[in-house]
This record gives C-alpha cells, sequence and structure tokens, in this order.
C-alpha cells in the first residue's frame, strides 16, 4: 500500500466516523447509550433537547471535514491550503486522543470524563488510536 493509498483509507475511515455521528443523531436516546456517550446525552436527546444534536453534528462536521483534507493529501481532491500542517495536527489529535483517551477514566474524576462509560473511553480511544495510526503511515508516506 502506497502513501496515497494510506491517506485514501484514512479520509474514508473519517468520513464514516462522521456518517456514525449523523446515525447517532438519527437514532436518538437509545444510539447515544450504545456508543456510549453518557445517560445525560441519551436523556437529553430523547427530550428533544438540541445540545445532544449540535454536539454530535459540530463532531461530525469536524470529521467530514478532516476526511476532505485526508482525500485532498491523497490526491482525489485538489490540494486545500495548509495542507501539510493541517493534516499533521489531524494526526496528532487523532493520536493524542487516542492515547489520553485510555488515560483519563483512570487519572479523572471530572464530571466529562465520568459521565461516559468506560467502554466508550476504550473503544473510541482504540478507534482514535487506530485511525492516527493510519494518517502517520500516510503523512510520513508523503511528506517524509
Amino acid at each position: 500500500m502506497n502513501e496515497f493509498d494510506y491517506l485514501k483509507v484514512a479520509g474514508t475511515l473519517t468520513f464514516l466516523a462522521s456518517a456514525v455521528h449523523i446515525a447517532i443523531i438519527i437514532g436518538g436516546g437509545e444510539w447515544y447509550r450504545f456508543f456510549g456517550a453518557g445517560e445525560a446525552m441519551a436523556t437529553m436527546a430523547e427530550q428533544g433537547l438540541l445540545r445532544p444534536t449540535l454536539i454530535t453534528l459540530c463532531v461530525s462536521c469536524v470529521l467530514a471535514i478532516w476526511g476532505v483534507y485526508a482525500w485532498s493529501a491523497a490526491g482525489l481532491f485538489p490540494e486545500l491550503p495548509l495542507l501539510k500542517p493541517v493534516m499533521c495536527l489531524i494526526t496528532f489529535v487523532y493520536l493524542s486522543r487516542g492515547v489520553l483517551g485510555l488515560l483519563a477514566p483512570y487519572i479523572s474524576n471530572h464530571p466529562q470524563i465520568i459521565q461516559n462509560s468506560p467502554s466508550f473511553w476504550l473503544w473510541s480511544s482504540l478507534i482514535c488510536l487506530a485511525f492516527g495510526l493510519v494518517h502517520l503511515k500516510g503523512v510520513i508516506d508523503k511528506w517524509y
């Protein structure tokens, strides 16, 4: 697999994550629970409050933009501004979230941390770590 393949995969994975967040909004409270977003988010979604939708939609939009950047780096889209530093930043965020998310439930009792289930932290962190490693391989192959 060459660098362009890794960047294509990175973009595809990120677009899939974006789509899952949209599906969670549509699925409502049960989907928030299933994906471990916490009882507070699930309850707010069931009450029809806008907050969980807006938060999840923002995450989905950020992920979609990241997917566009990865595919731009792979040559599937025209080159976007600041492509190399943005791809490095995206990679750093994924890897940081992956590592710190594995540690967070064990080193913090902050309400934003404990509201999510341990399975949420485990699975979302492993997914972020995997996405970050795919991005890292693509970025290194392309630019370093």
